[in-house]
């Protein structure tokens, strides 16, 4: 892909993942986000959290699996996006859930295994949003790699952190998880036979 064609790639995924966030204040502004604005709002950038994090997966495998090396430039695009959005999901439970009183957050993550989860994924994050510039990677060495692998812990408890904290109705935390398994199923190749991930490498040749 030309430099132009990167350009216009990264705009159009910057666009995706923020215009969500001007539908958002939209909607809180205009009374459009039901009866409780505040669970409207957590529930909305929670949600943000699982859609990015599944673009930011999917890169590495279909980069491989189309053959687009250049693919993998927008990668840390969409982390750093995924970051924000879980950065805008904490802020929003700690300043319109507990009005920024700090030990009451501290005591909701020892008490509520939910919030336990979704702590220990949000300072994964950090660690990852951290770490993300080129200079941090080259300090690191091969230690960046193994630290940022640790997102595919974020997978798995960013849906049971959704799962638990919802009252009635987990199709969609369970989908969320079925769905990061696959991919690290194919980023590991395991579970889908063999033959799969050769048909798949024969048809991106095709």
């Amino acid at each position: 892909m030309s430099n132009r064609g990167l350009i216009l790639l990264k705009t159009g995924l910057h666009l995706a993942c923020g215009l969500p966030l001007l539908y958002l204040w939209l909607a809180v502004q205009s009374g459009a986000a039901g009866g409780d604005p505040v669970q409207y709002l957590i529930h909305f950038l929670g949600m943000g959290i699982l859609n990015t994090l599944a673009a930011t997966l999917l890169v590495s495998p279909l980069a491989r699996w189309r053959r687009w090396p250049w693919l993998m430039r927008v990668r840390r695009l969409l982390g750093l996006w995924c970051f924000t959005y879980a950065l805008l999901h904490l802020a929003a439970f700690l300043v319109f859930d507990l009005l920024l009183d700090w030990s009451l957050l501290l005591g909701e993550v020892v008490k509520r295994p939910y919030i336990t989860v979704g702590m220990v994924a949000f300072v994964v994050l950090l660690a990852l949003a951290v770490t993300s510039p080129k200079l941090a990677q080259r300090k690191l060495g091969r230690r960046w790699q193994a630290l940022h692998r640790w997102v595919y812990l974020v997978a798995i408890l960013g849906p049971v952190h959704f799962w638990w904290s919802v009252k009635s109705g987990n199709w969609e935390p369970a989908l969320y998880l079925s769905g990061f398994l696959l991919l690290l199923a194919w980023r590991y190749k395991v579970l889908i036979p063999k033959r799969v991930f050769r048909r798949l490498g024969a048809d991106s040749k095709g």
